[in-house]
């Protein structure tokens, strides 16, 4: 949703010309894999070639895929379905109403906002509730202060940091029906850890009621699957290898129906003197976590779950984040460490694809 520049039209044509690679994926075939975090893998014939159309909202590439049901209406159709969430939740573009929400005239403390924006606000802060903060979605005024598509980025200053962690606090917003309240002026939102799943459940629904029962939808990593592939089987979602390249994963997952999101530290990131800072930040200190993570990922029917659990059981850690999976029924995380060594929540072994 940012201005993007030079090296980030290069980067993102990259990635585009890698998500537009399709593995084959068969009982018996070999099996293949992309980059951008995921591998989307099916069995294709010259009369089951998919609808595809890519474009670029979101602040990221989106990718909707068809594999049954629909025609090239409804796959243009959809993808103007995503591309108007923009104007909801994003929270740089002047025009979006989290945007006005964020920039309200100073002492308006109350401020009544669409169904949509009220509802996901209430499901964010459920999840910075839950994790006592570590997720928190008032993170607004440290995010802006830390630029990854900077060609020469630099680090904010220490003083900047300080001055911003006061103004981060999700105990300070609260949602009443259509209502948002706030106790401070200072108060900003961020919705980017969970509104491309919202966005991707919402586009299934209006798929499904277009006929659509096979389909992919791909909103720059998070990944949703329709039903399974015209054959029957499921689909494979191949985990990419953080920092690699391209073809190299570190598990295939088998999804029926489901979503796959993961959050890591190679996303969005620079390195200065050897360090790596990546865009998951510390609420209690400015600064990315350092907790051993590299990725997370998070497989679950809800796409709204997976995004927000992703990035919430990153900022948890492994111990507390598993904890967290494993008290929520039929949602399975994977946490990849800095040895791509991977810890497995309860159940989520049984969804790898077997060799």
């Amino acid at each position: 949703m940012k201005q993007f520049n030079k090296k980030n039209i290069i980067a993102v044509a990259i990635v585009l010309f890698v998500l537009l690679i399709i593995a084959i994926l068969g009982k018996h075939t070999n099996h293949k894999s992309i980059a951008n975090n995921f591998d989307f893998s099916i069995d294709k014939n010259k009369n089951n070639e998919p609808l595809t159309d890519t474009t670029f909202a979101l602040d990221t590439f989106i990718t909707v895929s068809i594999y049954n049901g629909g025609d090239e209406n409804v796959l243009k159709e959809s993808m103007q379905f995503i591309r108007n969430y923009e104007n909801i939740f994003s929270a740089t573009s002047e025009s979006a109403e989290l945007y006005k929400l964020n920039h309200r005239e100073k002492g308006t403390m109350s401020v009544e906002v669409s169904d949509e924006l009220a509802y996901l606000i209430d499901k964010a802060l459920y999840y910075s509730k839950i994790s006592h903060g570590a997720f928190d979605i008032t993170t607004e005024p440290l995010k802006e202060l830390w630029d990854f598509n900077a060609e020469e980025p630099e680090l904010p200053s220490d003083e900047s940091i300080k001055e911003a962690l006061p103004k981060v606090d999700y105990n300070k917003v609260s949602v009443e029906g259509n209502t948002v309240k706030f106790t401070s002026d200072d108060t900003r939102i961020d919705l980017g850890a969970i509104a491309k799943g919202y966005i991707a459940d919402k586009t299934k629904e209006y798929l499904l009621s277009k006929g659509v029962d096979s389909a992919i939808i791909n909103l720059g990593g998070n990944v949703l699957c329709i039903g399974k592939k015209p054959n029957g089987d499921n689909f494979t979602i191949g985990l990419q290898k953080p920092y690699a390249d391209r073809n190299e994963t570190v598990a295939l997952l088998t999804v029926d129906d489901e979503s796959v999101v993961s959050s890591g530290v190679y996303e969005r990131h620079f390195v200065i003197d050897g360090k790596n800072y990546h865009h998951i930040l510390d609420p209690k200190t400015g600064y990315p976590y350092d907790n051993g993570l590299v990725e997370v990922s998070i497989l679950t029917k809800s796409s709204t779950e997976a995004d927000a659990l992703s990035t919430t059981c990153f900022s948890l850690g492994v111990e507390e984040g598993v904890k967290l999976l494993d008290s929520i029924p039929d949602t399975y995380g994977y946490f990849i460490l800095s040895d791509y060594s991977i810890v497995y929540s309860e159940g989520a072994k049984e969804h790898l694809v077997q060799p």
